[in-house]
């Protein structure tokens, strides 16, 4: 009996030493990597490694990152809020352009060089006419005043023309001339321009204008832009926006409230930002209001103004509408068209420096260059523009700083030669 007992008990005091035991390794597995001796493997202060990211000082002693307000997942939070920004970045377009007229796209043939064009160079947006200045919808518009009035007429098929150039990745800026309208102006004359016996203004061609103060014929615009982005642009370009200057501007009268000229283009162009607040918008002027302070050439276009409200100005920087001896940004140009680098260099340097004294500017510049030859011009003071011509425009936006583009050829004759190959 007393062997017994002393077995039970050296039994007892066994199996208590193999629970310590157990407890004990227990205790020391989990302080894993917890322990307070430090060793060759501690964490760096400076930088550690997870994955492919790294943290640097802002982690915690328990291994959570903290942003700059204190959140627990701040770095997190910051590096998607940086690839976001980054992925905006690269969404945005920097165009390199060519304009294209309705009826150039009205041809399927004509679409396919297009695009083939924009895959074998820099080319990567069209410009297209949504209505030009003979006042027509270039498509079968659905909008009633449109057709009430008969003011479209079929150039080409908006939805498969838009379709097959966006099909190949292609961003496309919609042309809206605004107030150079013969068609609804000659059909409401009450909103056109007037002169001073009461007869509607016209210019040598017979063309009609719509008086931009008539506030009551803005919408119809917005209208026909509205209608143009659900088609399938990208973006909205308005040209003509401005004041009628040929012939006889004394004799022109308006219905004018009292504003100055700039003041209602502006007013227009932040009507139509309101009215199209997520489309982007640009509007064609003058190369010359680069130059030229103020409004001084009575057409409503203020370079310090007119882009406060909008993303793109696309000054016509074209070196065959410069005047003989014309003065830009220092430098006189006897023969403008002669030299091309030169003036669209020096227009554009003015402009940026103007622009870059006012506060809160929102447009960028994104000017319009020249393709064509401008043989009307006296002989000797016009060359015909090739490639090498076109070269030395583009050469002449990136020298002065900007980073777009927009060819004019009213022909649509591009040579594809003077654009690079990507």
């Amino acid at each position: 009996m007393k062997n017994k007992r002393k077995i039970t008990k050296f039994t007892r005091e066994k199996i208590i030493l193999i629970l310590l035991s157990v407890m004990l390794v227990f205790v020391l597995t989990s302080c894993g990597n917890d322990s307070i001796i430090p060793t060759d493997n501690s964490i760096s202060t400076d930088e550690t490694e997870v994955g492919d990211e790294k943290q640097g000082n802002e982690q915690n002693l328990d291994g959570e990152s903290e942003g700059e307000n204190g959140n627990e997942d701040g770095n997190e939070e910051g590096s998607e809020e940086g690839s976001e920004e980054e992925t905006e970045q690269e969404e945005k377009i920097k165009v390199k352009a060519l304009y294209l007229t309705g009826w150039t796209v009205g041809i399927p043939e004509n679409v396919d060089k297009f695009i083939d064009i924009a895959k074998d160079t820099e080319i990567n947006s069209y410009v297209i006419d949504i209505k030009d200045d003979d006042g027509f919808v270039g498509y079968e518009s659905q909008i009633p005043k449109v057709r009430e009035l008969g003011t479209w007429k079929y150039k080409y098929d908006a939805k498969s023309v838009l379709k097959k150039f966006k099909d190949n990745g292609i961003h496309l800026i919609g042309r809206l001339v605004c107030f150079k309208d013969p068609q609804f102006s000659s059909k409401h004359p009450e909103w056109a321009v007037k002169m001073a016996d009461g007869s509607l203004y016209r210019e040598i061609n017979g063309a009609t204008w719509i008086d931009p103060y008539r506030r009551e014929a803005w919408p119809y615009i917005i209208e026909i832009a509205k209608e143009a982005v659900e088609l399938g642009f990208d973006e909205i370009q308005f040209d003509y926006v401005r004041f009628p200057n040929d012939g006889n501007k004394s004799a022109m009268r308006f219905n004018n409230d009292g504003s100055e000229k700039y003041e209602i283009i502006n007013e227009f162009l932040a009507y139509a930002k309101k009215e199209l607040p997520d489309v982007v918008l640009s509007a064609d002027v003058f190369g010359i209001i680069l130059e030229s302070p103020e409004d001084v050439e009575d057409i409503g276009q203020y370079l310090e103004l007119i882009g406060k409200d909008i993303e793109y100005i696309s000054p016509m920087v074209y070196p065959s509408h410069y005047a003989v001896g014309q003065k830009v940004n220092g430098v006189q140009f006897m023969k403008p068209d002669l030299e091309p680098y030169e003036v669209v260099y020096q227009s554009l340097v003015k402009g940026k420096e103007r622009i870059g004294k006012v506060e809160g500017y929102k447009a960028d510049m994104r000017p319009y260059l020249q393709a064509f030859t401008a043989s009307w011009l006296e002989s000797g003071y016009y060359q015909v523009y090739g490639v090498k011509q076109i070269k030395e425009q583009i050469k002449a936006v990136y020298d002065a700083g900007y980073e777009e583009w927009i060819f004019w050829d009213p022909a649509n004759k591009y040579q594809k030669e003077a654009f690079y190959n990507e």
